[in-house]
């Protein structure tokens, strides 16, 4: 790991939908690898117990309201983040298929690049995606890749780490609308300057509940992702410094 790094300068955030059964382990797991690092779950409008089991669990929480997706549940913990001087953010899923072990990898290579993505498609473990969802995902790297400079393979991974460029760029103008979290996240940082980079992960099976993917809404995230990425390409870049909306 980079020796630029103070771990108790990093934030781990997990956005929670109605993850009750897995948040303690998430929690656990995260302190066992990383004990220095701050913890927040960010409970999207759960209907279970998320806040409370996290909270008995040590983590810090912030509870929306409604629930307004992933990308919502990140711009609130980006803000917490520039608000209470953590330099880095690693977002983590609440369900357990990323390994808090492989944080340290995203970190190192945060000595070099702004914005790192833990990939499921770049030599490491066996997670495959099928039909619809592959070819969007195959397109949505293409694109990117060439906006970038660099080889991305996941550009639709969850499983990020931002430094301290990216947090401030992400604290005052994270898109929370559908993929934000992902694809225009990601366009937004690369047309901002920021240095994107991989490294590849492996990705586990759900601790427990139910997954959310079927085939009909594999072909639905196609054509909605589709038009994600190009609503991305034509909104403004963003300008750090400014309170207006990117």
């Amino acid at each position: 790991m980079s020796d630029s790094i103070d771990l108790r300068r990093v934030l781990i955030v997990l956005p929670a939908l109605n993850e009750e059964h897995n948040i303690d382990k998430i929690i656990a797991e995260v302190r066992s690898e990383l004990p220095e690092v701050g913890m927040l779950v960010v409970d999207d409008g759960s209907t279970d117990r998320t806040a409370q089991r996290a909270r008995e669990s040590g983590a810090q929480v912030a509870r929306l309201p409604v629930n307004l997706g992933v990308g919502g549940a990140l711009r609130t913990g980006f803000r917490y983040a520039a608000r209470h001087g953590y330099q880095v953010v690693v977002q983590v899923d609440a369900d357990g298929q990323h390994n808090p072990a492989e944080v340290p990898e995203l970190l190192r290579e945060l000595a070099t690049a702004d914005l790192v993505i833990g990939a499921r498609f770049a030599g490491k473990g066996e997670y495959k995606a099928r039909g619809p969802r592959w070819w969007a995902m195959k397109l949505f790297s293409t694109v990117l890749s060439w906006l970038s400079g660099e080889k991305l393979t996941d550009v639709t991974s969850g499983f990020k780490a931002s430094g301290p460029r990216a947090v401030a760029m992400f604290a005052q103008h994270y898109p929370a609308e559908y993929l934000g979290d992902t694809l225009e996240s990601l366009v937004m940082a690369v047309r901002g300057g920021l240095k994107v980079r991989q490294v590849p992960v492996a990705m586990r099976m759900r601790m427990g509940g139910t997954p959310s993917t079927s085939p009909v809404k594999s072909a639905v995230y196609l054509m909605r992702a589709s038009l994600a990425l190009l609503l991305a390409l034509m909104r403004r870049k963003p300008v750090q410094g400014s309170n207006e909306a990117a």
